[in-house]
Formats: structure tokens, C-alpha cells, sequence
């Protein structure tokens, strides 16, 4: 969700804060807003709407309220794209958020769930507050505090200690304008380290064209940003040990690349990304070597039952985790919504292990699943995308599926790596438990190292997927049915198309048609069929009769079948081939189709692809 940027440094902070917001739309926002130091006073900017309705504001087009133009000048700064919790999107709600005086400037990430009660402290000491926001609390408090003779890192400290929630907060106060101070609690916040210049930002996204450089904030701390350096402590002021990285990927990663839209790009790097996320952990023996695991082969060996969390489209692939896992490894394997999953009050021992699958590192919802996991004494895995992130430094060990930056909303690559990284940990699991032979594994093994290849040949012969997609673009409804690891394919298949077409759009398991879903069918009705590979016959035969089952009913058949499978034929109105894989291993191929086919639908309709209404890609509150 919102994405936040902050600068000191000698560039002009509004083009460096502006250009920053501009790499981070993909999160998902509906206003924007910046806000810079310059000449013992600040210079706020807000805006409804898409970046560009504040980039008019900021170039004087629709005043009053444009920024002066000497704010250009200014040398610290920082900026928001908001994603409404409390209040409209509105002018007024947008970020940055002042105090009374005008002299310090908030942006937010999170939910303060205390903010009603200390707003009502201010108004009673006679603070006006003009917003309708959570944040806009924050900023009365640090002008309290300042007013006492606090400098603005020492008044976030005091500040922070008082609020309840999730939150990144950054600020800014005209009295130290070579400054910019952040606070983190359990919401993304990264610095980036430059030569005579320091950035912030809830994603490296945002500074990458300046710095690879960067530091890890953990939990509840503070980080003090000036043009000589970067200062860290906790919420007590303790001065705290931080983690360097370095971003291995540049500026051109997250550019387009000539292609219309981001999610286009993506769609086309994941065999590139699949054959990233296995590299590196084969060893020269043949055997799996998975050093991020950081789980001892013993402890691995202890586990008596799984759990897998996750959200959206990584719950999809937690679910064809669930398949892999008990035939590989023979372990009970349980699949939770992680929305759901603390809620319930799940059984869990020292002998149970939770993998929680994240692209971002940051879903809120997955994280809390993580921490409740983590205080019933469970060992937990993380699968993300995310160096650095949140969960992944939370988990007892972490698997990164190295796809590179996903900036569309709607994931594709992170869905295929992330079905990657769960294959090598059942086989890992496989191999360390002994239940399935060495060489068994290492076929298995060979067999997924094929898979970037048969990718690509879906891509190569996708064209039939797009002109089928523009034809059903004046349609209401499409459903989608398949058996075994097809059924969490047709479910992606049918969140692809809410996202990003916003059409009613179901996924059914095909054995469930007649115990009711069969009452939606009539006549045209498009239904999408992800056909199991032959090698399991009793699946395949099962669901050619429930193909011939809806088109008697008058349905059209949109049939995704592997290549050579002629007994789906008779019965397909509409056939797309995939290429032959083994059962487990066939998401890989008949998902990417379905990507493909919401993407273009989208298009025909005229939506923006990238950025789907009322979505976010790193959801960061509960």
C-alpha cells in the first residue's frame, strides 16, 4: 500500500521525492502529496488522483495551492501516494499532514489504532485537526513536543512510544531542514546510502536510479537521515545495529522494457525468473542445497505436520504446495488463509513447521500468522520475493525466489517462482526425510530445470489466448473448473480476472459442479477447463465428463489441455495447448494462458492493467 519517499541531500529534493513517488505507483494509491524545507519554512503539495494531478499542482497549473517555485530548490523532503484507510480520497486527506504551526510535515504506511482517543487529547488541548486520518494526529503530537524544545528525532521517539499499531511515519520540521527522521513498527521502511545524499522509502524502488546501496531498519526503530550520514536507534533512543545490503538489480529492471504495461513485462521474464529462482541450489553432488534455510536437517527431520499461510495469489500456490508436500514427503500438510489463520486458534507444537509465502515480505496478514506461529515455539519458513523484508528476518530460515521486482499489482512472475521455491522445498523435505530416493530427487530435480523452456513455448504460441480474450470482452461472467493441482489454477485464474477485468469470475473444483455450481451454466456461458496430464487417468477421464456435462448445458468450452491430448477435443470449443509436463508440475505451464487472457481481456476493456482499482500490491494492514 501507500508508498513513501524521503531525501537530504544536494539535488533538488521535490524532483528526487516526485521521481520516487512515480516508482512506487504500482503499490496501489488515490492521492498524492509532497512536502520539502526550504527557507525556514515548509512547502506542502497535495493532491486527489493519479501523480499527475500533483505534478500539475507542483508546475503552478491549477492553483491555488501550486508549490512556490523556489521550492524546487530545497534540499530535504519527502512525499506519499495514499491509499485511503481513514477518511475519503480527497485533497484534504492526502499526505503530508502539518501541525497547527506549519512547521512539520507527516507522511504514513499503516493504521494508528489509537488515533481516535489521542486526537480527542488534542482537540481538548485545543489542536484543530482538518483531516479525517489516522496520521494527522502524529503530527499535533510532534509539534507538542518540539514546542517543549525537542529536536524532531527525539520528539518521533517520544511520539512513538504512544502509538499503537502498525505504521512507518517520516517527517520533516522546518527548524532542521537538513534533516528527515523515520520511525518503523511492523510496516516497510528502507534506507538508501548515496555519496553526500541519503534516501527513504517504503520500497528501493524508489532511490534505485541513485543508490544500490542500502540498510535494513528492523522493529521499532529510528532512523535519523542527513547529507553526511544515517543515524539508527531504538524507540529508547539506544543506538541500534543495522544490516547493509546491496539491490542486486538496477534502474532498467523496473522500467517496461517497450512493453505497454509492467504486468506485460513480467508475464514475459518468467522464464527468466524461474530459471533464476533454481539457480544456485543444485550442488555438485546432485543434491539440493538450500543455505537459506537455516533449519538444521534435525529439526527438519522433528517436523510431524506443515502448515502453509498465505494471501491472494500466494495462497494459490501455498494450495499446489499442499499436493507436492504430502506426495513427496509423506508429512500432513494443512493450507490457511493467514487472514484467517490466528483467529482460529490452530494447533501448533515445536514439531509443526509454517511456511509463510509472501511476494512483498510485507503482508501484513501473513506476518501476524507469522509471529503467532513463532510465539506457540513453531519453526517457520518464509518464501519471498523481498531481500531484506519484514518476514523473511522474522522466519527461522527463508527461501528468495530471486524474480526481481514485480511492480504490476496483479502477480504473475512471483506466482511461478513462488511454485518453484515450494517444489525445492518438498523435495528438499524429500531428500533430508527420506522419502524419495536420491535419485529420484535429482530427476525431479532435472525435470523442473526444463521448466523455464516449456514456459517460453507457451508464451511462443500465446497469440490464439489474446484474440480469444478480446472476443469475451463484452461478457459478464466467466468460470473457470479444474481437478487436483488444477483447481488452484482455475482459482488464480478467476482472481486474475476480478483484478484486472473487475468481471464476476469463480474457480471451481470440477468434482463440485453438481452440487451446485452447475445451476450457473446456460447457454454461451464461457467456462474455462484446466485438463490434468494423462499420466493420471482417473483425473483426466473424470473431467472430460465434466466438460461434456456443461456443454451439454449449452456452455462454451474454453478447454487448456496438454499437447497430444486428443479425447478433449471432441468437446472443446476452444483449445489451447500446453505443453506435456508431469501432474505436479503442470501449474507452471497452464497458469501462464490464463495470465495472458485476463491481461488482454483488461486491455479490450479499456482498464489500466498495472494499477487495477481499489488494489495495492503490498498490503500492509490487516
Amino acid at each position: 500500500m501507500c508508498g513513501i519517499v524521503g531525501y537530504v541531500g544536494s539535488q533538488s529534493a521535490l524532483n528526487v521525492v516526485v521521481e520516487g513517488l512515480a516508482r512506487l505507483e504500482y503499490r496501489g494509491y488515490d492521492s498524492a502529496g509532497t512536502a520539502v524545507a526550504f527557507d525556514g519554512k515548509l512547502s506542502v503539495t497535495k493532491r486527489a488522483g493519479k501523480l499527475v494531478n500533483l505534478r500539475d499542482a507542483l508546475a503552478g497549473t491549477q492553483p491555488p495551492g501550486g508549490a512556490d517555485d523556489e521550492a524546487h530548490g530545497a534540499h530535504s523532503g519527502i512525499g506519499h501516494t495514499r491509499w485511503a484507510t481513514h477518511g475519503p480520497p480527497n485533497d484534504r486527506n492526502a499526505h503530508p499532514h502539518v501541525d497547527c504551526t506549519g512547521a512539520v510535515a507527516v507522511v504514513h504506511n499503516g493504521i494508528i489504532e489509537n488515533f481516535a482517543a489521542l486526537r480527542l487529547e488534542l482537540e481538548r488541548r485545543g489542536h484543530e485537526l482538518s483531516s479525517d486520518t489516522d496520521t494527522e494526529a502524529v503530527a499535533h503530537l510532534l509539534e507538542e513536543e518540539v514546542a517543549k524544545g525537542a529536536g524532531l528525532a527525539d520528539a518521533m521517539r517520544k511520539v512513538c512510544v504512544r502509538l499503537e499499531g502498525a505504521f512507518t511515519l517520516v517527517a520533516i520540521y522546518s527548524g532542521e531542514p537538513d534533516l528527515v527522521v523515520g520511525a518503523r513498527r511492523n510496516s516497510p521502511l528502507v534506507v538508501g546510502v548515496g555519496d553526500g545524499e541519503n534516501f527513504l522509502a517504503s520500497d528501493v524502488a524508489a532511490f534505485i536510479a541513485h543508490t544500490r546501496d542500502a540498510i535494513e531498519l528492523g522493529q521499532d526503530q529510528i532512523v535519523e537521515l542527513r547529507p553526511g550520514g544515517v543515524t539508527v536507534t531504538g524507540f529508547d533512543g539506544t543506538p541500534a545495529e543495522v544490516k547493509d545490503y546491496h539491490v542486486d538489480w538496477d534502474v532498467s529492471a523496473a522500467e517496461k522494457g517497450g512493453h505497454d504495461y509492467f504486468m506485460l513485462k513480467e508475464i514475459a521474464e518468467q522464464p527468466s525468473a524461474v530459471a533464476d529462482t533454481l539457480l544456485g541450489r543444485i550442488g555438485a553432488d546432485g543434491r539440493l542445497s538450500l543455505d537459506e534455510m537455516r533449519l538444521t536437517d534435525d529439526e527438519l527431520r522433528d517436523i510431524d505436520k506443515i502448515i502453509i499461510v498465505a494471501c491472494g495469489t500466494a495462497y494459490h500456490a501455498g494450495m499446489i504446495a499442499k499436493y507436492a508436500i504430502e506426495h513427496w514427503t509423506q508429512l500432513p500438510c494443512e493450507i490457511e488463509l493467514a487472514s484467517e489463520f490466528r483467529y482460529r486458534d490452530p494447533i501448533l507444537t515445536r514439531s509443526t513447521l509454517v511456511i509463510a509465502i509472501s511476494q512483498s515480505g510485507e503482508t501484513m496478514d501473513t506476518l501476524m500468522a507469522v509471529r503467532h506461529a513463532r510465539e506457540q515455539r513453531a519453526s517457520v519458513l518464509g518464501i519471498c520475493n523481498v531481500n531484506g523484508s519484514t518476514i523473511p528476518r522474522e522466519c527461522d530460515g527463508v527461501l528468495y525466489t530471486h524474480a526481481g521486482p514485480e511492480i504490476a499489482v496483479a502477480s504473475t512472475k512471483a506466482f511461478l517462482t513462488q511454485l518453484i521455491a515450494v517444489y525445492l522445498i518438498a523435495l528438499y523435505l524429500a531428500q533430508v526425510r527420506g522419502t524419495k530416493w536420491g535419485d529420484e530427487v535429482f530427476a525431479m530435480i532435472q525435470l523442473l530445470g526444463t521448466m523455464p523452456q516449456k514456459v517460453e513455448q507457451v508464451l511462443e504460441t500465446i497469440e490464439p489466448v489474446r484474440e480469444l480474450a478480446r472476443s469475451l470482452a463484452g461478457e459478464r461472467c466467466v468460470l473457470f473448473l479444474g481437478r487436483h493441482v488444477g483447481f488452484p489454477v482455475a482459482l488464480e485464474g478467476a482472481l486474475k480476472l476480478k483484478e484486472l477485468a473487475y468481471m464476476h469470475a469463480e474457480g471451481f473444483a470440477a468434482g463440485e459442479l453438481k452440487h451446485g455450481p452447475i445451476a450457473l451454466i446456460e447457454e454461451g456461458l464461457p467456462v474455462v477447463v484446466i485438463v490434468p496430464s494423462r499420466a493420471r487417468p482417473i483425473l483426466h477421464d473424470k473431467i472430460v465428463s465434466n466438460i461434456q456435462e456443461i456443454r451439454a448445458r449449452g456452455a462454451r468450452t474454453i478447454v487448456i489441455a496438454e499437447d497430444g491430448d486428443e479425447a478433449v477435443a471432441p468437446y472443446a470449443d476452444t483449445l489451447i495447448r500446453v505443453p506435456a509436463v508431469p501432474t505436479l508440475l503442470q501449474p507452471l505451464v497452464a497458469t501462464v494462458p490464463l495470465q495472458v487472457f485476463a491481461c488482454e481481456l483488461a486491455t479490450a476493456k479499456g482498464h489500466d492493467v498495472d494499477q487495477p482499482r481499489n488494489l495495492a500490491k503490498s498490503v500492509t494492514v490487516e
